[in-house]
């Protein structure tokens, strides 16, 4: 047939041709003599090619096989470009928007992943296309051609699949069904036209043509399903389909579940969200909420079925911990087998690196030389797969390859592992807190379960496994890793490798140790930090009396002395961190040099090629890994089992019995609807085993009335109210709740005719308002602790905080009842709490009110107040059932009725004329305490309630300063941010780059010595090691130059000369390395060291002498955190991070620098890459640093949820609010877990792109250098070194990267405490020497002040204007005035603690200004209104410099009224005193203070406010000690009750920072229209 004929021809006529004035006939250009460039044509032009013979049919030639097969790609290309551009390119952009339309089709991953196997097998098929046909003489186009317009379509046909899955419109995948079609049948008409021709298995085009005739039978099977699934074709109703309920919610941002396959191997989808953190900082509505299936409520529902399943099993340890292992592999376990054996497949495609290192040396030391293929079948040559692999660069293209895959497995492997153990930790926090909720109260009060136990089961054990679960493929993987490894080296060397892995395997139990180690030392040095930060805040918090008694050198030495200990532990710390890091740099070298020379000198003729030698050598580099990974594997499963063992404790510790009961006597429907509660015959006790606390308990709770219940300390009433709710294990009887009431929770009526029929079933009670006796708090604003959940009713609100008398507080706190109160925030007096806590039952609408010991914390008038307004007013009036304890019984004739007790039991019940008339005793013993409880009253004047006020205001000017500043807290030295958009982008500039002034004074503070060693050490340490593969290149590239010298020589002679020769200098070489390892790990450590102690001494040194103003606009917890957490990050964290970022650093520049060397031709590539580098570090930095500080802030709020619940739990089950509770729980855990997965997400994001980018760099390294070595002869042995650290950059890429963002983070700390830093000390020198102040200045005691001005600070206004006194030696002055009158700025001012600007103080004819400060302070005394102890002995608080003898100490604690108290205590003077002085009480306190002072025998004497805190009938017995104790001194008193100064030689009255009146006391009360005459009255 003359058609089919002329087919082939035109075929061959489409390509462009060498001939170029002849027509474009192939007969003519056949006939040409091949010319030196080689033609082009799709069939070959070879003379008598057989491309173009047909005479066996047109289907018999092999090259119109070919072009058949080109066909369906043409036809994919032109049918889907058009809808790729014009469909979806202009409605791109709302497609990436909208992600609300995402679907996966049937098959989705199956697709995905056999589309990339696919471009696999084309990439082969143009290889051994390209490959074989080398060998002809003339190029065919059809052998790799086909091939290349394959890959072109299968990447547009995933292209087009994505594009029609996110718009979900699965008619369009007709197109594609038509592609596999048409490309299966093509393939399959060549594969058998194959079999006919005798083309078998030896053949590789065979094989790869077999692969993708199955491949695309695989995809068209797919296609079909998705037809049959969805219907949209070929059936009358299509199946409608809707995207996942989450992507639905726009609030989802996490999506990686939701993504395809490609996209969720690269990450891919966190561009956007990376590029915009680098616009504006990441916070938790930037990352959106948590994917259903990771929720928190989700995971735990899936674990508590697992553990359900456990107990159905009916183990005999139904909670032991082999069944919570059980349960979590039941409900994590599924993943955690997929991360397996993601993890083993990258393993083993790891070993990929040194085969192929070894095949391409191998190759090159060859000259490449592939072996001619002889078979030549359909007018083409065929070659075999050893033929194919025998390619150097095809070695390198599949190197690359596998690299790709092998990093993408592993980086999911990671994550999946990663997201397991989150999902984990997730679940199990909320099922610790379920547990928690139904905690008998007994675990709690007996001491079995602390709360600081729970808390650390909550922060410390989840996360322990939680990182297990990170670990745990590893378990799997590494004997795999191991195994494997160990037998390649033994196929390569033979019986010497084994010696190298034995030094590998010894060594790592040495390395265990230095682990175990190493966190004994770090246990200690958080001991030590703990106390010494105890120090440092006790200093921070008594800093005013210190400055004032000039003991700052005490406290100062007493931190230092802690800190040298913690120093100690801390170097300790250090010495094992830098074992660790020795060993892991020398074990590999160790292992290499006992290999290779032993190799080269037992194993005689051993095959000591460059080949082997750089094969075997990335072969140890794979091999150490695992082993450094095995001791933090082994210390991470120890602590696992631990804290399982520790859960399964807690889970199975007793929970509280169901609290309603049945009620056995059925009675009449109206009888009990008059009681709220009746309890009958009831005995209760706090643990099951122990004797009952309350016996015989018969009371009755009428409903609607104020019940009170007293008795002695200890006797049970608060009990009572708990066995009420049903906190208590009940052992017999009945309680019953009578619910018939409408509640505003349920909001159900239950009429009497139904109730009869309730009667005998369990009840239930409802919701019940209760104030515990120690209040509780939550971490909220003073508003939320009062409404607590409720709907707000402003009416209602303000009439419960004016019964409680609230409002003067919450006009102190800085933000009114907004202000955070709790944990953070400012911390409230006793009363205080005790008010809030009794606010939240009376706001509450319920039916029950329980109010325990309401009174305790408050004075008279308080209580009386709350009584009148709160409890009868708005409770009593509303007609709902109270229920009091209390011990104040003038409050009993209210109550409608009495229950009192007695040792547990009831003494009697009614109301107080029942008992007045049964029980007279108990009523006169009642009526005598009532008598002496109303003469207090009396006694405690309304001026009280004015020093109370007035006291309030001075402490709200205090706080106002504070609060202002605790606003802007964290870094004073940063840039504050404001609205400004120019503001905005410098606060953008400086997140993007990093600290390095911060990062020099870290390195400045080291010192001039060790910076040059720490510097040298590294060069040369990583210049060694270069030197050492250097040589390695050098000896084998000889050997094998010997060898073949040899051969042609013929002669077996001075072999083992060469050997021994560079067998010594690598040696040598070899162990200077080993050292140099061990010097800069020491070098690092000692640098951390030694910054650690500096740093802190500094910042110590300026604090302690940093002026008062500092403390007074500095909040406390900001200079503390300094102290603390960045101390601590300086002291363990930095030094570990800049060894590893030096190390990855000096890593990857020393293997580009000897690839360079190798090939310089790879500079060129270097440059794009370094680029892509460095914006992908610049975008990661950012948004890691700003997701890190989210984990770490999102965690804060869920432990201190868990805490407040531990410690609120009776509130919350007596509100019944557990559910609420719990739903806090879970958004709080959701926050957190989603800001781990981010960080997790973007850590994936820039791992994935730098190991391809280091995958890029092996491919140009070794095309570059295979290239090189065919031209130039470049030495095999080179080759070899150059690939070898090719291998090593894609590993140290991306730490180098997350350590440089760990580094900025840390350095942050540097950052503030070197704000810290640059704080102005006060002037502590004088102008007066020592020698020229008297001995015992001051001794006469007379003061001078002449026009005297001052001001806090030189920008704000000045508190004492002009102000001009004379005091005669021992005159006693009185100084009054309003708050903010300058009264304590006046006696500040003594002292040099605020800033003197015009006038002077002059005291016995020196003017203060001239003298030390250390010298003027330290001859003065001071009383100030807040007293302050500190934790020590009394002897410590009464003289730190212990000057003084025994006998002067007891005579000031006589003078102080505080002899008999510290005669009674054991120890006497060495009684230990607690924190804050916490084992005393106010007035106590305030009198230590007075003894203190007493101590000092000073002439001048100044009292703030001193007796404040003291019950009157003391502080008479003070005036009068202090008039004849103090009869010869100086004494200014500053006076808020001015009956206090009616004594006094003179009284000075100011008003807003002037003298008004100066006078003696009896002129100015003379004077009609004097102030200080209307202060008196008002006092009266």
């Amino acid at each position: 047939m003359p058609g089919r004929e002329a087919n082939p021809a035109a075929f061959s006529a489409a390509p462009v041709y060498v001939c170029v004035d002849a027509p474009p006939s192939p007969a003519r250009c056949a006939q040409r003599p091949s010319s030196s460039t080689m033609s082009l044509a799709f069939c070959g032009n070879e003379n008598n090619s057989a491309a173009y013979n047909v005479e066996k049919g047109v289907l018999n030639n092999g090259c119109f096989v070919d072009a058949l097969n080109v066909v369906p790609h043409v036809f994919l290309l032109f049918i889907t470009f058009p809808i790729l551009f014009i469909g979806w390119g202009s409605q791109s952009s709302k497609v990436h928007i909208h992600h609300s339309t995402w679907l996966h089709f049937p098959g989705h991953n199956l697709r995905w992943i056999l589309t990339f196997i696919l471009l696999f097998v084309l990439v082969c098929e143009i290889a051994e296309g390209i490959v074989s046909d080398g060998v002809s003489e003339s190029r065919h186009l059809h052998l790799y051609m086909p091939a290349g317009m394959a890959f072109l379509a299968a990447i547009t046909s995933v292209v087009y699949y994505h594009n029609i899955e996110t718009s979900n419109f699965p008619k369009l995948l007709i197109a594609l069904l038509f592609y596999w079609t048409l490309a299966f049948i093509t393939k399959t008409i060549k594969f058998v036209k194959f079999c006919d021709n005798g083309v078998g298995f030896s053949q590789l085009r065979f094989c790869l043509t077999g692969l993708l005739v199955i491949l695309y039978g695989m995809l068209l099977a797919v296609e079909i399903n998705v037809i049959r699934v969805r219907r949209y074709v070929f059936f009358k109703t299509p199946k409608e389909v809707k995207p996942p309920e989450d992507l639905q919610d726009l609030g989802v941002r996490f999506l990686q579940p939701f993504v395809n396959l490609l996209s969720k191997g690269t990450y891919w989808w966190m561009n956007t969200f990376i590029k915009t953190a680098h616009k504006k900082p990441i916070d938790l509505k930037a990352i959106g909420k948590l994917p259903i299936a990771m929720r928190a409520l989700t995971n735990y529902i899936r674990l508590n079925e697992a553990f359900e399943a456990q107990k159905n099993k009916r183990s005999p340890y139904p909670q032991g911990s082999k069944s919570i292992w059980c349960a979590l592999c039941w409900a994590f376990g599924r993943p955690l087998v997929l991360s397996s054996t993601f993890r083993i497949l990258a393993d083993l495609l790891g070993f990929a690196g040194p085969l192929c290192i070894s095949g391409i040396v191998h190759h090159v030391g060859k000259g490449n030389n592939t072996i001619s293929p002889q078979i030549k079948i359909l007018g083409v040559f065929f070659i075999s797969s050893q033929e194919f692999l025998a390619n150097a660069y095809v070695l390198a293209v599949l190197l690359f390859f596998a690299l790709l895959l092998q990093r993408t497995i592993l980086q999911a492997s990671y994550y999946v592992a990663i997201e397991t153990g989150i999902n984990l930790r997730g679940a199990i926090q909320t099922k610790i807190y379920n547990k928690i909720m139904q905690l008998s109260s007994s675990n709690m009060s007996m001491g079995e379960m602390t709360a600081g136990q729970i808390c650390n089961l909550v922060a410390i054990d989840t996360n322990q496994l939680m990182w297990f679960f990170f670990l745990c493929p590893n378990l799997w993987a590494m004997p795999v890793q191991i195994i494997v490894g160990v037998l390649l080296l033994y196929y390569l060397l033979g019986i010497s490798a084994l010696i190298g892995a034995v030094v590998i395997i010894v060594l790592a139990p040495v390395q265990y140790f230095v682990a175990t180690k190493l966190s004994q030392a770090q246990r200690s040095t958080l001991e030590y930090s703990n106390e010494r930060l105890k120090k440092t805040n006790e200093m921070l918090r008594g800093i005013k009396l210190l400055k004032l008694y000039a003991w700052e050198h005490i406290f100062h030495s007493s931190v230092e002395e802690t800190r040298q200990k913690e120093m100690t532990s801390l170097k300790a710390f250090a010495l094992y961190t830098s074992i660790s890091i020795f060993m892991n740099a020398a074990i590999p070298i160790a292992a290499v040099l006992t290999t290779f020379v032993v190799h080269a000198h037992l194993t005689g003729n051993a095959d000591f090629s460059p080949s082997v030698a750089f094969a075997s050598l990335s072969l140890f580099h794979i091999l150490v890994t695992p082993l450094f990974l095995l001791s933090s594997v082994v210390r991470s499963t120890v602590k696992a089992l631990v804290s399982v063992q520790k859960l399964s404790e807690f889970l199975s510790s007793e929970e509280i019995g169901e609290e309603h009961d049945k009620c056995s006597e059925p009675r009449s429907a109206d009888n009990h609807s008059k009681y709220q509660v009746v309890i009958t015959n009831g005995f209760f006790t706090w643990t099951s085993e122990g004797s009952a606390t309350l016996s015989n308990i018969d009371i009755r709770i009428p409903q609607g009335q104020l019940t009170m219940i007293v008795g002695q300390v200890g006797c049970g009433k608060s009990s009572l109210l708990l066995a009420t709710l049903g906190e208590m294990q009940k052992t017999s009887g009945n309680v019953f709740w009578n619910s018939s009431i409408p509640d505003s929770e349920t909001g159900e009526d239950v009429s009497p005719e139904k109730e009869t029929a309730v009667d005998t079933e369990v009840r239930k009670r409802g919701s019940v308002a209760y104030a515990s006796q120690k209040p509780w708090l939550l971490n909220a604003t003073v508003e939320e602790n009062i409404i607590f959940e409720s709907p707000f009713n402003k009416q209602r609100y303000k009439a419960v905080i004016d019964a409680c008398s609230l409002q003067p507080d919450i006009d102190i706190l800085p933000h009114g009842d907004q202000t955070q109160i709790g944990e953070r925030g400012i911390n409230l007096s006793g009363g205080q709490r005790q008010r809030i806590s009794v606010a939240r039952a009376l706001y509450q609408q319920t039916n029950v009110v329980f109010l325990d010991d309401p009174f305790s914390a408050l004075d008279i008038h308080l209580s009386d107040h709350l009584m009148q307004e709160g409890i009868l007013k708005m409770l009593r009036e509303d007609k709902r059932t109270i229920i009091l304890v209390t011990h104040k019984l003038q409050y009993l004739p209210h109550a409608d009725w009495i229950i009192a007790m007695k040792d547990g039991t009831i003494q009697r019940e009614g109301t107080l004329k029942d008992i007045q008339k049964s029980e007279s005793e108990l009523f006169e013993h009642w009526k005598t305490l009532m008598n002496r409880q109303d003469q207090e009253l009396e006694k405690e004047t309304i001026i009280e309630r004015k020093t109370v006020l007035e006291r309030k205001n001075l402490r709200r000017t205090r706080y106002s300063r504070e609060a202002l500043l605790k606003d802007d807290e964290e870094d004073e030295e940063e840039i504050t941010e404001s609205d400004d958009d120019d503001n905005l982008s410098s606060v953008l500039h400086q997140r993007a780059k990093m600290p390095w002034r911060a990062c020099g004074k870290y390195l400045s503070s080291a010192g001039i010595l060790l910076l040059p060693l720490l510097v040298l050490s590294q060069l040369l340490k990583h210049t060694v090691m270069v030197a050492i593969d250097y040589w390695l290149a050098k000896w084998t590239s000889d050997v094998i130059s010997a060898k073949s010298d040899l051969v042609q020589k013929n002669c077996s002679v001075c072999q083992e000369y060469n050997h021994s020769r560079y067998s010594r200098v690598f040696s040598i070489l070899c162990c200077l390395g080993i050292i140099l390892c061990l010097v800069t790990s020491i070098a690092v450590e000692w640098t951390g060291l030694k910054v650690a102690k500096k740093l802190h001494y500094c910042l110590l040194n300026k604090i302690i002498l940093a002026p008062m103003r500092f403390f007074e606009t500095t909040p406390l917890g900001s200079i503390l955190n300094r102290f603390s957490a960045d101390c601590n990050t300086i002291d363990q964290h930095i030094p570990a991070t800049l060894e590893c970022l030096s190390r990855s650093t000096l890593l990857c520049v020393s293997a580009l620098a000897v690839i360079s060397y190798v090939t310089p031709m790879f500079l060129i590539a270097l440059l794009p890459l370094a680029i892509i580098c460095y914006f992908i570090q610049k975008y990661f930095r950012v948004a890691s640093r700003d997701l890190q500080q989210l984990d770490d802030s999102t965690q804060l709020p869920l432990l201190c949820h868990f805490s407040e619940t531990v410690e609120g739990l009776t509130t919350i089950r007596a509100f019944r609010y557990e559910g609420r509770f719990r739903q806090k729980l879970l958004e709080y855990t959701d926050s957190n877990n989603i800001a781990s997965l981010f960080l997790t997400a973007a850590n994936r994001w820039l791992e994935v792109r730098m190991e391809y980018i280091g995958a890029c760099v092996v491919l140009i390294a070794a095309v570059t250098s295979i290239t090189k070595s065919l031209y130039n002869q470049l030495s095999s042995g080179l080759v070899g070194l150059g690939l070898t650290y090719a291998l090593m950059v894609s590993n140290y890429l991306n730490w180098m990267v997350r350590n440089l963002a760990d580094m900025e983070i840390q350095l942050g700390a540097v950052k503030r405490i070197n704000g810290l830093l640059k704080t102005e000390a006060e002037n502590y020198e004088g102008l007066l020497s020592p020698s020229q102040i008297p001995q015992n200045w001051p001794d006469r005691g007379e003061i001078q002040i002449q026009n005297l001005s001052v001001r806090y600070d030189s920008n704000l206004k000045p508190v004492l204007k002009h102000v001009s006194a004379h005091i005669s030696p021992g005159q006693k002055i009185g100084i009054c005035g309003r708050t903010g009158s300058g009264k304590s700025s006046f006696s500040l001012a003594f002292f040099r603690m605020v800033d003197t600007f015009e006038g002077r103080i002059i005291i016995d004819g020196i003017d203060i200004a001239k003298l030390p400060l250390q010298t003027l302070r330290s001859r003065l005394s001071i009383i100030l209104q807040d007293p302050i102890l500190f934790s020590g002995t009394i002897r410590f608080n009464l003289d730190p410099e212990k000057k003084c003898t025994d006998s002067m100490l007891w005579e000031a604690l006589e003078i102080a009224q505080l002899k008999h108290v510290v005669k009674a205590l054991p120890g006497g003077l060495d009684a230990i005193v607690t924190e804050g002085g916490e084992n005393f009480s106010q007035g106590q306190r305030q009198l230590f203070c007075l003894a203190r002072a007493f101590v000092r025998k000073t002439s001048i004497f100044i009292m703030d406010e001193a007796t404040a805190s003291i019950d009157m009938a003391t502080e008479n017995i003070l005036q009068k000690v202090v008039m004849t104790a103090f009869a010869d001194r100086t004494v200014v008193t500053i006076a808020h009750r001015v009956h206090t100064i009616l004594n006094a030689d003179l009284v000075i009255v100011m008003k807003r920072g002037v003298i008004l009146e100066y006078d003696k006391p009896e002129v100015l009360l003379e004077q009609e229209d004097s102030v200080f005459a209307s202060f008196v009255q008002a006092d009266k």
